[in-house]
């Protein structure tokens, strides 16, 4: 049953947390997924999982095929316990992955190899050290984006993801970022704030990695989407195979368009937002951006009976 007022979205790289699943391990359909994790990638994401420190969790390579495992196994849940379906599917830059498989765009199995691929040709696109993020605070959009055409002086440097009004994040180059977050302070910024990343994603020193994921998404079959999916690179759903990997590899090294995506979904009439994924970081950021906008979370076994017994 599509609830036309209703979106799934899922979290993105940044939102891992100790004993993801832990509450939930013995269901099923959860434990099916872990498993079907761990042949596809050939090693036990299982125990990271469940048993992993923040330090393996934050690993870039643990990350991005963890959060992907972590939230289908959710979604499987939530389809196993509720018959609402939600009209719009959308996810935060790794997130993208999970909605696509939530709408039976690809199998799962190859969903979690090819982010495990991604996440590699990040690391390795960029020398550690070389490249940064940063989060500006109290800044409009195109403040931002002029702070980074000044700060770059040559080199690579962009605003690459709009997470919500006055919370812009930008990358490129170590030193560049450096100086624009110096340089935001003086441009009324109320705060920059390094984070702690060794990918500098979303920006052109992506573009090497996103090269490399456009050749090891030929050989993947794409079906189109039994769900409408909001893409972070264009906010455009598509149904076409082609366009929706040619979406996937632009997103590598365009910005996430975040705060458009969830206004478009909530200007074709959502009015309820359920995040899908370990933690709660794009429910905060969907209250910054829409206050009227009713938002749910499901991480575990206890925010999950309490959005089923809200909508069904």
């Amino acid at each position: 049953m599509i609830q036309k007022d209703l979106a799934f979205i899922f979290p993105g790289q940044g939102s891992q947390t100790e004993g993801m699943l832990a509450d939930v391990v013995n269901e099923p359909v959860v434990a099916a997924t872990l498993q079907e994790a761990n042949d596809a990638l050939g090693y036990d994401l299982r125990a990271i999982i469940l048993e992993g420190s923040k330090e393996e969790l934050g690993k870039t390579v643990i990350t991005q095929p963890a959060i992907l495992t972590v939230s289908i196994a959710l979604w499987r849940l939530w389809c196993e316990k509720s018959a609402v379906r939600p009209a719009f599917l959308a996810g935060h830059s790794l997130g993208e992955y999970s909605a696509l498989v939530a709408a039976g765009v690809l199998p799962f199995a190859d969903a979690v190899k090819l982010v495990s691929q991604r996440a590699t040709f990040m690391q390795e696109a960029v020398q550690p050290g070389e490249g940064a993020m940063a989060a500006i605070l109290g800044m409009e959009d195109a403040a931002v984006v002029a702070l980074c055409e000044e700060a770059a002086e040559g080199e690579i440097l962009s605003a690459v993801n709009f997470n919500s009004p006055g919370q812009v994040v930008i990358a490129g180059t170590a030193t560049a970022v450096e100086r624009a977050s110096a340089m935001a302070k003086d441009k009324g910024a109320r705060k920059a704030m390094p984070l702690p990343v060794s990918v500098p994603s979303h920006c052109m020193l992506m573009k090497p990695a996103a090269d490399r994921l456009a050749m090891e998404m030929e050989a993947l079959t794409f079906a189109a989407p039994s769900i409408s999916v909001i893409h972070n690179v264009d906010v455009k759903t598509h149904t076409d195979a082609a366009e929706i990997k040619t979406s996937l590899v632009e997103q590598l090294y365009q910005p996430v368009r975040w705060t458009e995506t969830v206004e478009s979904m909530i200007a074709q009439g959502v009015t309820q937002l359920v995040e899908c994924g370990p933690n709660k970081v794009l429910t905060g950021l969907t209250k910054r951006i829409n206050k009227e906008a009713i938002s749910f979370n499901i991480d575990g076994e206890a925010s999950l009976n309490e959005v089923v017994t809200n909508l069904g």
